[in-house]
């Protein structure tokens, strides 16, 4: 069968960003924002239209009600992006521009899953047998520390198969009709799934890893009793796929950001080396929906992206052109912090599966590091559900691979750690904010550790620990 490389690339994205303070949303402030909206949707050519990101202006105020957010929630109301529209999006983003209203208006160049660059998937052609093998021993990332999550001792405790813990994956397409993936899972409720075959196995993978049944044959995910949903970018661009995804979970869930883009250091070029890609948190709109997660109590774990960038440069200070005057760099934290979980790619124990990628929880080269980093999980070598290399043949719902890879296979294993841990502490009578889950990843773990050009000073964070999370202090 064809091999399975990079999946196809998601349609960029035009934002408009308007002018507007942070203060409550009074019947004023909505008025106003929809004069503006009105103005601006007449800037528009035939067949595009505007769109709130952040939805219907009249619903926003039951959204953040009782939220840290609420006080400052105008903010929400400036964020449209501009849909039906596939070319001359520069120029119309220059049009937008010269509206006294708007204080920005960008082209965010197409989101893509991060699978490690150039690697390539051979679909095996023998179908597979009628009753499929126990793939669990494979999972080395299930491990105890320092190897793995050590999530066989975590399912011991009440709570820790991640129980009553609901996480939305956000990227292009899944196969939740696949043998390992029936129980726990409620499909995909937002977005147009993409039909193309790259997506789909990026997104069976993912899922795999998180909650993938307990069953007598193929793996078995970290937390396999978390409750999986899906919204897919495609339609409704990124920013508001968190947002639908954020809407329809509650404090102390999780969302999971799949995905990495093009970056300021090769002028948001699409490349096959990924050179220069980063998380999608930079982009003023993404970050905003991020933060509206954070303040709903909402834990984002995001990919920290396969650009092999150092996210502390000074790059990343510059604010790009178009960008609103208010936008800072998120990647400083403070201020402009986003309050998600960034995750880096580590190296798994050398020898597993065969190969060696270098001393266990070193920095892959691939991978983007840096102070705001704060977990790694295994970027190579991961067994889970989808591609067929493992086991592959006529039929998608009995493939398994045996090499997911990049921060694509990484983010899962912390969003994993995330749920277990997150089910244990409810069941023991609190859920974790998004801030004590991020502190507690960073307090706990196996460190990080060095390879020959790649210093554990290039941060991507501990892999974490589930016994040491789950131990009191």
């Amino acid at each position: 069968m064809a091999s399975q490389h990079r999946a196809l690339r998601s349609p960029a994205e035009l934002i408009v960003v308007t002018h507007g303070t942070e203060r409550p949303l009074t019947p004023s402030v909505l008025e106003q924002s929809r004069g503006i909206e009105s103005r601006l949707a007449a800037l528009l050519p035939p067949g595009a239209e505007l769109a709130r990101i952040f939805g219907p202006a009249n619903r926003l105020p039951g959204r953040v009600a009782g939220t840290p957010h609420e006080p400052v929630a105008a903010e929400y109301l400036k964020y449209f992006s501009v849909r039906g529209l596939d070319q001359d999006l520069d120029a119309i983003a220059a049009r937008l521009r010269e509206d006294d209203a708007v204080d920005g208006a960008y082209v965010k160049p197409p989101a893509e899953p991060p699978i490690a660059p150039y690697d390539t998937i051979e679909t095996a052609t023998t179908d597979a047998p009628p009753v499929t093998p126990n793939f669990e021993v494979r999972q080395g990332y299930l491990d105890p520390a320092p190897e793995g999550v050590d999530a066989r001792s975590a399912w011991t405790v009440p709570g820790g198969r991640g129980a009553g813990v609901r996480m939305i994956d956000i990227e292009g397409a899944w196969r939740f009709t696949h043998e390992d993936l029936l129980a726990n899972q409620g499909g995909v409720i937002g977005g147009n799934t993409s039909p193309d075959r790259g997506w789909r196995n990026h997104g069976t993978a993912v899922a795999g890893e998180i909650s993938g049944d307990v069953n007598a044959f193929g793996i078995t995910g970290i937390a396999p009793e978390t409750f999986i949903r899906a919204v897919s970018i495609f339609g409704a661009g990124t920013a508001a796929a968190i947002r639908t995804a954020v809407d329809a979970l509650g404090a102390g869930d999780v969302v999971l950001i799949e995905l990495h883009r093009p970056g300021p250091r090769f002028n948001y070029a699409d490349r096959p080396d990924q050179a220069g890609y980063i998380a999608l948190e930079w982009w003023p709109d993404d970050l905003a929906a991020i933060r509206y997660a954070n303040g709903r109590g909402v834990i984002v774990v995001e990919a920290g992206g396969n650009g092999a960038e150092d996210l502390d440069d000074a790059l990343y200070d510059a604010r790009p052109f178009g960008f609103p005057a208010s936008w800072r760099n998120p990647f400083r934290g403070g201020a402009a912090d986003s309050g998600a979980i960034m995750v880096g790619a580590g190296a798994p124990p050398p020898g597993f599966h065969g190969r060696d990628h270098g001393p266990a929880r070193s920095r892959l080269a691939f991978s983007n590091f840096g102070s705001r980093i704060d977990a790694q999980g295994w970027g190579r070598e991961v067994t889970t559900t989808g591609y067929g290399d493992l086991q592959g043949g006529s039929d998608e719902d009995l493939w398994y691979t045996d090499v997911f890879s990049g921060t694509s296979s990484a983010a899962p294993i912390v969003t994993g750690a995330v749920a277990s841990y997150q089910g244990m502490s409810a069941a023991a009578g609190r859920r974790r904010t998004p801030a004590e889950m991020r502190a507690r990843l960073r307090a706990t773990g196996s460190p990080q550790t060095s390879a020959p050009g790649r210093p554990a000073s290039q941060r991507i964070g501990n892999l974490p620990d589930l016994r040491a999370m789950a131990a009191p202090g």
